[in-house]
């Protein structure tokens, strides 16, 4: 059996020259990370430049060998250095640095010396030690499982940060590539301190006798801020897979619905689109989506039918899916459909001469999962022609840009895990794919290149969902613009609560960066509290993620669709959890944003619990200044809250929140606050300027016809109150019909303007000084 060893090969590299070490330390560093190894025995040590000791003490998974410096270039990132160790197998390791990137690189080269073919599944990389200078019962774990003690040991899949929470300081490992394997990371603890194990699992890698596999590449990072760390490892990721998502939209989903859900039906349909079309479209609504119940097909009792070449004779949609696409898109929204690619079911009479498609168990027949039915081999010809043919289909001929793509694992021809997140044994190697050359994760990105390529350049694909079985999650990296991130939400408050920020808080990082997180719809039926309502729709637009709803919208109170369009459009600002080290669901969330002129803060409390709850945040760990005295409004409140300097503290009733829009008092007046979105100013403000000389602010906001649009001009400075002289609009604006209202109260001058239409609306304030 191959030994699995250690190399970095990201892209064809070039040795420029080296030095060779037959046992002596060696060591690399770039501007950032000091790597020393001793070759002999594979064990290595990682630090910081410019600080004593080192962050990571670890061993490569093969032992040691003879090791030399070499110069390399990797088409991503450029030159760097590289400790190279190379076995008498032909085997070799490499730790290796690149300028400006803020961690180690760990891969490895598998030789099979051997005479014959061998079949690997669990490959170990590397094991090291953390060291953070505090015992390992003052850190923290989190993973995709969750946050959790380190003896806790819940593995995780892709990427894994080990923290200190009262600094946030600690330790990113996360891997960069996955081309061919399910990275996984093992925590644990070992004398006090916190150990962590990395692998790649391929189910079934074939290595020729005499020949050689690239494993994947793993990073490791020290950081101040261990969000800091995520951010940089998921931005690295979109770099190496050249990741160029398409916009992100707003929409609705008609499965949960109370009234027509499931897929909902032709007619229902047309009302709910012509609907949202004039009463939400102008606030950034963009797409309707049909759900399961529209296709053919016979489920053989596990799951959906899974005949996606037709709609069901007898179904929802008698005038066939083309029809109702057509109505979505004369009504200038994007028209979305949910189907399985990667699943079928091998009793069903369509597929009973195609028993070649799907991938088989180690008896040799059609591998079943759970509700998935049997998994689309799309390694085997014939099915990859079917999955061509459905998904031409439903884009080219149906006209469908937005899809919907469940049971997405199945792909990887693995069994459902649902409703899982943190690693489970899965038999993966029990997969047994036409191509013996291509493991699962192969498989599985194969199938999503192929989607992506009958599909065409103009859908969006939502892949559907992740803890089904978590090898669809980093295997999707790069292929899908969104991922449902976390099991069904169920459509209550308690379910929506018990899913959707837990789950989207914790992969945060992945948001714009690799992918769109998908959390679930967020409700406004009437079953729901408004203030629930208000939380569900904060936390989604705060945190930035996909957004989406699920109720009959027609019959909705005009209270209640309020809520919903003050968040959407996604802000596509920073937006980060200060929390995220210290509970399973962070309650605080930050915004900044400083790309329309003056930066803008948004500092979001979020109540989970059953009881009022006092929050007593400090600034510095908010991302604002100490010792500087700041002012708020609060947006579902309606007011000027008291100003704070050194800790924020405030009271949020049950399941509640209150969304800050907050400003350090400076000795001007400011546009503190807008009406239109709950980040207040950042998705409506397009231009912010201040007139030192004239006394008076101006900008340029957009505004949607026939809702009244509100600034709040803050007047209370450092040196005193301002007072207010007048406001305006541009003469193009009044001759369009704009109006403007002013209504002054301590503190704070509040502008109304009212267009008949949604335009750009340029706006002034003028002052005079205290």
């Amino acid at each position: 059996m191959v030994k699995p060893v250690v190399a970095v090969l990201l892209a064809v590299e070039c040795v420029l020259g080296g030095t060779t070490s037959m046992g002596a330390p060696l060591e690399i560093s770039n501007d950032r990370v000091i790597v020393r190894c001793e070759p002999g025995d594979g064990s290595f040590t990682v630090g910081l430049l410019g600080k004593e000791g080192a962050f990571v003490s670890g061993k490569l998974a093969a032992g040691g060998g003879v090791g030399k410096v070499v110069s390399v270039s990797d088409q991503t990132f450029g030159s760097g250095k590289s400790i190279q160790v190379v076995r008498s197998d032909g085997s070799s390791s490499r730790l290796t640095v690149h300028s400006k990137l803020p961690f180690v690189l760990i891969g490895s080269t598998l030789r099979n010396a051997g005479l014959e073919p061998v079949v690997l599944n669990k490959v170990p990389l590397v094991g090291f030690q953390v060291d953070l200078g505090k015992p390992a019962r003052e850190l923290r774990v989190l993973g995709t499982g969750g946050l959790s003690a380190p003896h806790q040991n819940i593995g995780s899949y892709a990427w894994l940060a080990v923290a200190e929470p009262a600094s946030r300081n600690g330790v990113v490992a996360a891997w960069l590539t996955h081309n061919r394997a399910s990275g996984v990371l093992s925590p644990g603890e070992d004398n006090g301190r916190v150990k962590v194990e990395a692998r790649g699992e391929y189910g079934r890698l074939l290595i020729k006798a005499g020949m050689s596999a690239e494993t994947e590449v793993l990073a490791v990072g020290c950081f101040d801020d261990a969000r800091l760390g995520l951010e940089a490892w998921a931005d690295a990721v979109a770099k190496v897979d050249k990741i160029k998502l398409r916009p992100q939209p707003a929409g609705y989903c008609t499965w949960y619905s109370e009234k027509n859900g499931g897929a909902g039906d032709e007619n229902s349909l047309a009302v709910l689109t012509e609907f949202s079309a004039k009463n939400l479209k102008p606030y950034g609504f963009g797409f309707v989506q049909i759900d399961d119940q529209w296709q053919a097909g016979q489920s053989g009792g596990n799951g959906p039918h899974k005949n996606f070449t037709m709609h069901r004779a007898d179904g929802p949609y008698p005038g066939g899916m083309k029809k109702s696409a057509d109505m979505i898109r004369k009504n200038g929204l994007t028209p979305g459909l949910w189907f399985m690619p990667f699943a079928g079911t091998a009793s069903d009479p369509w597929f009973k001469d195609h028993q070649d498609w799907f991938v088989k168990d180690s008896q040799g027949k059609p591998l079943t999962a759970n509700w998935t039915g049997t998994c689309l081999d799309m390694t085997q010809q014939g099915a990859r022609d079917y999955l061509r043919d459905v998904v031409r289909r439903i884009a080219r001929d149906w006209g469908f840009t937005y899809f919907k793509m469940d049971g997405i694992h199945a792909g990887t021809g693995t069994k459902q895990t649902y409703p899982e997140s943190k690693y489970s044994e899965d038999n993966l190697e029990n997969a047994v794919f036409s191509n013996p050359e291509k493991t699962s994760i192969e498989a599985y990105r194969d199938g999503l290149r192929l989607v992506r390529d009958a599909a065409g350049p103009d859908v969006f694909f939502l892949a559907c969902c992740a803890p089904q079985n978590m090898r669809s999650y980093e295997g999707a990296f790069g292929l899908v613009d969104a991922m449902r991130i976390g099991p069904d939400n169920g459509g209550t408050w308690s379910g929506w609560a018990s899913q959707s920020p837990i789950h989207g808080s914790r992969h945060y990082f992945l948001q714009g960066r690799i992918w769109y997180n998908d959390p679930d719809p967020v409700y406004l039926r009437g079953s729901i509290p408004l203030h629930e309502i208000k939380t569900m729709c904060s936390w989604t637009a705060i945190s930035g993620q996909l957004n989406a709803d699920s109720d009959w919208l027609p019959e909705l109170s005009a209270e209640r669709l309020n809520v919903f369009t003050r968040s959407i459009p996604a802000h596509g600002a920073c937006a980060r959890p200060a929390d995220l080290f210290d509970e399973p669901v962070p309650a605080v969330w930050t915004v900044s944003d400083s790309r329309s002129g003056p930066r803008r803060d948004v500092v979001a409390l979020f109540n989970w619990e059953g009881g009022e709850r006092s929050f007593d945040y400090p600034v510095e760990k908010l991302g604002l200044t100490a010792k500087t005295e700041y002012a708020a409004f609060d947006f579902w409140a309606n007011i000027l809250v008291p100003s704070f300097t050194d800790n924020l503290k405030f009271k949020v009733g049950p399941h509640g929140c209150a969304i800050l829009s907050v400003k350090p008092v400076i000795d001007r007046p400011q546009l503190l606050s807008t009406s239109r979105h709950v980040t207040q100013g950042i998705v409506d403000v397009l231009v912010e300027k201040w007139n030192r000389r004239s006394g008076s602010l101006s900008g340029v906001s957009k505004v949607v016809g026939g809702d009244a649009y509100e600034l709040r001009f803050l007047v209370q400075s450092n040196k005193g109150a301002w007072k207010f002289k007048r406001c305006d609009v541009s003469n193009e604006d009044q001759k369009a019909g704009v109006t403007v209202a002013v209504k002054e109260e301590s503190g704070l001058v509040r502008m109304t303007i009212q267009s008949p239409e949604s335009r750009d609306v340029e706006w002034s304030a003028s002052f005079d000084k205290p």
